[in-house]
C-alpha cells in the first residue's frame, strides 16, 4: 500500500491533466491560476449546468471526461465531497484535493465531522487525497497547481518544497520577498488519509527539489517519519522543521521528577534530532535556513567567520552567536598573510574582522579580503552588507565581490543584511544564482547556520514503541531497585526492617547508614529519609521515619556528582530518556538532555557532555573525575529494563545516580507500570 500510495502521489503533484469539480468563485479561481502559471496540460471543469468555467469547456459528469485526470480539485460541500471522491476513485483519477471543511477539525462543534471524514477515506480507497480542509498544492516547476487563492510562487527550474497543515501559513510563505525559489507548496489539512511524511517522500522523488521545509503540528505514525528521514538522507535532500504545539503526552498521572522535567515538547525535539531534521522556531528562520540549504546544502561544522566594514557590526554578530554552537576560530597564519597583503598595516586582524573602508568600491580587492576569511577550517563566512534603499546600485561592488569569492574559492559564503529589509529581492536573486547565500537579518543568519550544521544521518534503530495500558501501580523503592539490578544497575547493599524488629535485628551492613521509609514516592518531602546515620543512633533515627517498614542501606561514599536518569512513556514519540543534574534540586536546576529509545552509548555520552554538570563528571578544580563508562553502563542497563517491559512500563527513574570515581550507583529508584 505504501509504495502504491507514493507512486500515485507523484501522479497527483506532477499532473499531466487537471480537473475541477464544482462551481463558484473558488473553482473558477483554481482554473485561472493554472492559466496564469502556464500549465500545458488539459484543464477540465466538471459542472452539471455550466457550458464553460473560466474559459474552459465544462463536462456534466466525471465519467464524461476524455480520460481519468491526474489531479482533481473537489470544490463542493462536505457531504457531496464524499460522493465525488468515490466517483473519482472508481474512474481511475490520480488523486484529489478536498477543499471542503467541516470534517474532523470541526468535531468539537459538530460530532458528525469525524464520521464524514471516515466515510471520505473509505470512498477514496487507494486513491490519494490531500485534506480535507486544505487549499491543495502548487508545483512551480511544471506550472501545475490546484490552488483556489492568491499565491506568490513563480516558475522555477529548481527550488525548495514547503509542506504545512495550514493553508494560510502556506499562502504567507509563498509571498516572501527574500529570493527563495519555491518549487512546491503543499498543504495537508486534516491529513485524513495522506500524511506529511508520505507527501514529503513523494517530493523526494523529484531531483529538482533542493530542500524540504516542514511546518508540523503533530507526527502521527513515527515509523513513516523514520522511513522518510532515511530516504531523504540517501537522496541528499536536507529537511528542516518548524514544530508547533504540544504532544498529547499525558502527565496528569506522573509522579517522577523526570516527568516534570521532560515537558510536552521534549519528545518532539528528541525525535527531530534522531531523524536528522534540523529544527527552527519561526517562519523567517525557516525561510532563511531553506535559502542556505538551497545554495549550499548542510554545513559540515560550526566554525564561522565574519568580515564587515564596521566594528559595531563585528561586535553585533559576535554577541548574537553567543549561546549557539557557532564559534569564531582565530585566523590562521595563511589567512593573516592574505588579509595583511590586501588590507595593509592599518587593520587589526581578528575574527570577526572590521576591515574598514579602504578598499570599498574595488570589487577585486574586496573579494581578496573576503576570500581571506574563508578556509578549510571555516564552515561559513559572512560579509555584512546593508544595501541602502536610496541607491542600492552604489553597493554593486559588494555583490560583485561576493560572487567572485564564491567562484574563486568554492567556499560557503553569505552576504548578510543586518536589518532584514536591507537585502533587496533582486540582489538576493542574483546572489543565489551565483551560489552565495543572501541572508535577511543577522539573527536569522546565525539561526540558519546553526540549523544547517545540525542536519545529520538519522538513527538506524527503529523507535521503541510504548504500550498503551495505563499505569496503575508504583513499585516500592526496594522492589524497583531489585528490578533494575537484574539488568545491571548497581545498587547499595541493603536490608529491610520494621519499626518493631529494628531493636533486635542484626544489621549486617557497614555504617554509616541511609534509612528510608518504604512506600513513599518523594521521601524527602515527608522527612522519611535520614542519611549518614551511625550504628548507635540507628534505632532512634528509625523511630522518626514514620512508616512501618524501613529500608536500611550502606551510604555511598566518594560522590563526584549526582545525576538524574529517567525514562517516561510518551504516547506521541515513544520513550523519552532524560539525563541531568540529580538530587532534590533537579527540578530547580533543570540541567537536562533528552533522547529517544533505543539509544547508544555514544549518544548517551554526547548528551551528558551538553550538561552544565558535565564539568563535575570530568573532575572540577582538582577534584577526582567520575567513571564515565560506568555512568553510561548504568543508563544502558536502565534502557534494557524498559525495552524488556515496554508494554507495561510508564515511568522509570534513578534519582540520584551517585557517580564516584569507581562506579555509578542507584541511590533511589522509582518504577510505575501497568
Amino acid at each position: 500500500m505504501e509504495n502504491h500510495l507514493t507512486r500515485d502521489l507523484n501522479r497527483l503533484i506532477r499532473p499531466k491533466s487537471i480537473a475541477v469539480v464544482g462551481g463558484g468563485n473558488w473553482c473558477a479561481d483554481v482554473i485561472r491560476q493554472t492559466d496564469i502559471m502556464g500549465f500545458k496540460g488539459p484543464v477540465w471543469p466538471v459542472h452539471p449546468k455550466a457550458r464553460s468555467v473560466a474559459g474552459h469547456k465544462a463536462f456534466k459528469k466525471i465519467t464524461d471526461l476524455p480520460a481519468p485526470p491526474d489531479a482533481v480539485f473537489v470544490g463542493v460541500n462536505r457531504h457531496a465531497t464524499i460522493g465525488v471522491v468515490e466517483q473519482l476513485a472508481k474512474f481511475g483519477a490520480g488523486g484529489a484535493v478536498c477543499f471542503a471543511s467541516g470534517f474532523s477539525e470541526a468535531n468539537a462543534e459538530d460530532a458528525i465531522g469525524s464520521i464524514l471524514q471516515d466515510q471520505l477515506v473509505t470512498a477514496a480507497s487507494g486513491m490519494p487525497i490531500l485534506g480535507p480542509n486544505c487549499y491543495g498544492f502548487i508545483n512551480a516547476l511544471d506550472g501545475a497547481l490546484l490552488w483556489p487563492d492568491q499565491h506568490g510562487c513563480k516558475s522555477v527550474k529548481r527550488g525548495v518544497a514547503i509542506l504545512t497543515q495550514s493553508s494560510n501559513i502556506a499562502i504567507n510563505l509563498t509571498m516572501q520577498k527574500r529570493g527563495l525559489p519555491i518549487a512546491y507548496t503543499v498543504t495537508c489539512g486534516n491529513m485524513a488519509q495522506t500524511s506529511q511524511a508520505e507527501i514529503a517522500a513523494a517530493l523526494l522523488d523529484d531531483a529538482r527539489v533542493t530542500a524540504i521545509g516542514l511546518h508540523i503540528e503533530g507526527f502521527g505514525d513515527t515509523s513513516a517519519w523514520e522511513k522518510l528521514a532515511q530516504k531523504a538522507y540517501a537522496k541528499k535532500i536536507p529537511m528542516i522543521a518548524l514544530k508547533v504545539g504540544a504532544s498529547d503526552q499525558a502527565q496528569s498521572a506522573t509522579i517522577s521528577h523526570t516527568a516534570s522535567l521532560a515537558g510536552s515538547d521534549t519528545g518532539a525535539e528528541a525525535l527531530l534530532k534522531r531523524l536528522g531534521i534540523a529544527r527552527v522556531k519561526t517562519l523567517p528562520d525557516m525561510l532563511e535556513t531553506l535559502k542556505l540549504l538551497h545554495c549550499l546544502g548542510p554545513l559540515q561544522g560550526t566554525n564561522i567567520a565574519s568580515i564587515s566594514c564596521s566594528g559595531g557590526e563585528a561586535s553585533l554578530i559576535a554577541d548574537m552567536a553567543m549561546g549557539s554552537d557557532l564559534t569564531f576560530p582565530p585566523l590562521s597564519l595563511e589567512q593573516q598573510d592574505i588579509l595583511r597583503t590586501t588590507l595593509g598595516p592599518m587593520v587589526a586582524l581578528n575574527n570577526p574582522l572590521d576591515y574598514h573602508t579602504y578598499i570599498w568600491r574595488d570589487p577585486d580587492a574586496m573579494s581578496r579580503a573576503w576570500a581571506g576569511m574563508t578556509g578549510p577550517n571555516i564552515d561559513m563566512t559572512f560579509t555584512i552588507v546593508d544595501y541602502p534603499k536610496t541607491d542600492p546600485k552604489d553597493w554593486d561592488c559588494a555583490t560583485q565581490a561576493a560572487l567572485l569569492v564564491r567562484k574563486k574559492t568554492g567556499a560557503p559564503f553569505a552576504v548578510v543584511a543586518s536589518i532584514p529589509e536591507l537585502m533587496p529581492e533582486h540582489i538576493a536573486n542574483k546572489l543565489i544564482q551565483g551560489g552565495v547565500v543572501p541572508f535577511n537579518g543577522l539573527r536569522e543568519a546565525i539561526v540558519a547556520t546553526q540549523a544547517a550544521s545540525n542536519i545529520r544521518h538519522p538513527a538506524k534503530a527503529t523507535l521503541l514503541k510504548p504500550g498503551i495500558t495505563p499505569a496503575n501501580q508504583t513499585l516500592t523503592e526496594i522492589r524497583a531497585k531489585q528490578e533494575i539490578a537484574r539488568y545491571g544497575v548497581c545498587i547499595p547493599r541493603y536490608q529491610t526492617a520494621t519499626q518493631k524488629s529494628i531493636l533486635c535485628q542484626k544489621i549486617d551492613l557497614h555504617p554509616p547508614f541511609a534509612i528510608k521509609g518504604i512506600g513513599l514516592a518523594h521521601k524527602s518531602e515527608y522527612g522519611a529519609i535520614l542519611l549518614s546515620v551511625p550504628s548507635e543512633e540507628l534505632a532512634q533515627a528509625a523511630a522518626t521515619i514514620g512508616t512501618p517498614e524501613l529500608l536500611i542501606e550502606e551510604m555511598v561514599s566518594g560522590s563526584v556528582v549526582e545525576l538524574l536518569v529517567g525514562i517516561i512513556r510518551d504516547p506521541a514519540h515513544g520513550f523519552i530518556l532524560t539525563v541531568g543534574a540529580g538530587g532534590i534540586l533537579s527540578e530547580v536546576l533543570k540541567d537536562t538532555a533528552s533522547l529517544l529509545l533505543p539509544t547508544t552509548a555514544a549518544d548517551i555520552e554526547a548528551a551528558l557532555s551538553t550538561l552544565n554538570c558535565f564539568r563535575l563528571l570530568q573532575g572540577y578544580r582538582g577534584k577526582p573525575s567520575a567513571n564515565l563508562a560506568s555512568v553510561v553502563r548504568a543508563i544502558l542497563a536502565l534502557q534494557s529494563y524498559v525495552i524488556a517491559h515496554a508494554d507495561t512500563v510508564s515511568e522509570v527513574e534513578i534519582n540520584p545516580l551517585i557517580c564516584t570515581s569507581q562506579e555509578a550507583i542507584a541511590a533511589d529508584a522509582l518504577i510505575r507500570k501497568a
